[in-house]
């Protein structure tokens, strides 16, 4: 018993792993991913990574290669915008529930998550950075009491982490998101929970416009790169 309920949680760390090496480009559209190297590099078994892959080729984050194998599918902007407009409903309703259920607990722990951020920016690390931006929003989503939340998210941050990591890989700060942050928490903390919907909303909003915008004026060096990375 306790291997199958170790197993989920490895595959969940293989799974991170690998989209986090996209995130961060190295691991390009295009390359291939071999399971025999990520197995060797991660000290585990190559089950677990069988199972990453796969979950990974389902969620359109990897495709089939010629002949054999996988590589890094290139990022669908289209996709992504939908991503984005799914993402601004469902962040909207986890603002307005942890305004409602628990603006005390966000008067006590979210300052910490917010100077988290800042410092995350001040390093200049886009890990660090991606890592920072998930956590503010779980922080939300454990505040909101809304079990489903969190999960139904799961899926679309990791095409989100490809944007994020995309666009903070060229621009050294593009925004300084955690001033809009602070206002949406500060939203929250006040129990005010109209207006932290409405702040989520537009913060997701606008930040999709930014960062699709500055892909989309990347598209054509993106994509002959793309016709030289493969193998």
């Amino acid at each position: 018993m306790k291997l199958l309920t170790a197993q989920p949680k490895l595959v969940e760390q293989v799974h991170e792993a690998i989209v986090s090496e996209i995130a961060h480009g190295k691991l390009k559209p295009g390359e291939r991913v071999i399971q025999e190297q990520i197995a060797q590099v991660l000290g585990v078994s190559r089950q677990p990574v069988q199972q990453a892959l796969l979950l990974l080729r389902n969620q359109g984050v990897l495709r089939d290669a010629p002949g054999r194998g996988l590589i890094v599918a290139p990022l669908d902007l289209n996709y992504a915008r939908n991503i984005y407009d799914i993402r601004a409903v469902l962040e909207g309703l986890a603002f307005r529930k942890a305004a409602g259920r628990n603006p005390e607990r966000a008067r006590k722990q979210g300052p910490a998550v917010i100077q988290n951020g800042r410092k995350a920016v001040k390093s200049g690390s886009v890990a660090a950075m991606i890592a920072a931006d998930i956590k503010f929003h779980d922080f939300i989503y454990e505040l909101s009491e809304n079990p489903l939340i969190a999960p139904t998210m799961e899926t679309q941050w990791t095409c989100m982490q490809r944007v994020m990591g995309e666009v903070l890989m060229r621009d050294e700060r593009p925004r300084d998101i955690w001033d809009q942050h602070e206002a949406m928490l500060e939203a929250v903390m006040a129990g005010d929970a109209e207006r932290a919907e409405a702040m989520a909303r537009q913060h997701v909003t606008q930040a999709a416009a930014f960062m699709i915008e500055r892909l989309r004026s990347e598209a054509p060096e993106q994509a002959g790169r793309e016709l030289t990375v493969g193998r």
